[in-house]
């Protein structure tokens, strides 16, 4: 009896401290979030996604906003207009973004002649049934909308063009035709007898020329929304679309689970759909970091010297990234903001 008195007596003074430890706990998990993760160091972006959530936008504002400074600010000329000129010499868009608690999703693919990608792929989610709209038809969709009808050829992608024309159009992305696209400019055919050559060479896309904005939000309640906004690989076939407007590819946004985008070479990365992956891997309990290294380890299983990095955040506001390590691609970088970071961060990852 008296043992069981003491024990109840010790209850009494160990619940109330559980109950601290609890709400300790409880307290810095919800201090984890919101989160804001994005690809490269691309700064502004983070503040504009960030500050948006700050003043009571929602999750797919800030992925738009976020997305849309970049375009705006044209980052590392691989975003936005007057940048990765295709091999007519035009610059067109790919942009993606994605509710991760409807799973819907809004696309435009080879966007020619307006300059806000990720707002038309937006308004392709609230004013369509449709998911993916590309090439002239989501021009015309953009304008119905209320989107300005531009120029996105500056000199700077004319000179980047020029120059890529004197240099007898290399790099390029043709192979197997005549004539032979490794010395000379098209236009190309198909030879009458195709000799296959098996290529490993390191991604043509630079690694110094950058690529997709790829954003993930997740909100104070664990609500989750991504995106992408891109001008695509330069001096790629007209009509090319990567993995960026690709759900599943570009980025990928669950609420129950979490959210993943990818960068890099799209046309590698996509036949892996990694940030879907990344995303089921995460949903199974898998760490993000751990989750973005296992997408990055099945792609090199089949191509070794891709280029290209995937960053990862989950609903608990714990976040990751990984790349594949190349020459002249060791590092990642990437933004991040949250409560617990006192101003947008950039960091740093090996890659692998």
């Amino acid at each position: 009896m008296a043992a069981g008195g003491g024990g109840g007596r010790r209850w009494t003074m160990v619940a109330p401290l559980l109950l601290v430890v609890f709400q300790l706990v409880g307290a810095a998990s919800a201090a984890a979030l919101p989160v804001v993760i994005n690809t490269w160091a691309f700064r502004k972006a983070a503040e504009t996604a960030w500050r948006v959530l700050q003043l009571g936008g929602s999750e797919l504002d800030a992925v738009e906003r976020g997305c849309g400074q970049c375009e705006i600010d044209q980052c590392d000329g691989s975003v936005g207009y007057g940048g990765s000129p295709d091999e007519s010499g035009e610059t067109t868009l790919d942009a993606m973004i994605m509710d991760g608690n409807t799973m819907e999703v809004g696309a435009v693919a080879d966007l020619r002649h307006v300059k806000n990608a990720i707002g038309v792929a937006r308004k392709v989610i609230e004013y369509t049934k449709h998911t993916l709209l590309v090439g002239d038809s989501a021009s015309l969709f953009a304008v119905r909308m209320g989107f300005p009808y531009e120029d996105l050829t500056t000199q700077k992608s004319l000179s980047v063009y020029s120059k890529w024309l004197n240099q007898s159009c290399q790099p390029n992305y043709w192979k197997n035709v005549v004539p032979d696209s490794s010395k000379s400019c098209g236009p190309y055919k198909r030879p009458e007898k195709v000799t296959c050559k098996e290529e490993q060479t390191i991604s043509q896309r630079s690694v110094h020329n950058h690529d997709t904005i790829g954003m993930v939000v997740i909100g104070g309640s664990g609500t989750v929304a991504s995106g992408t906004s891109t001008n695509g690989a330069v001096h790629k076939i007209p009509g090319r679309v990567g993995d960026s407007p690709i759900a599943g590819a570009g980025s990928y946004a669950d609420s129950t689970a979490g959210g993943a985008a990818a960068t890099g070479d799209g046309d590698i990365m996509m036949r892996f759909l990694p940030s879907y992956q990344a995303v089921e891997y995460m949903r199974m309990g898998t760490d993000p970091t751990v989750a973005c290294q296992k997408v990055i380890s099945r792609i090199q299983k089949y191509v070794p010297k891709f280029f290209g990095a995937v960053i990862c955040a989950n609903t608990t506001g714990s976040y990751g990234a990984a790349c594949n390590k190349i020459p002249g691609f060791t590092q990642f970088r990437f933004m991040v903001s949250s409560p617990l970071l006192s101003q947008p961060t950039e960091q740093v990852v090996d890659c692998i």
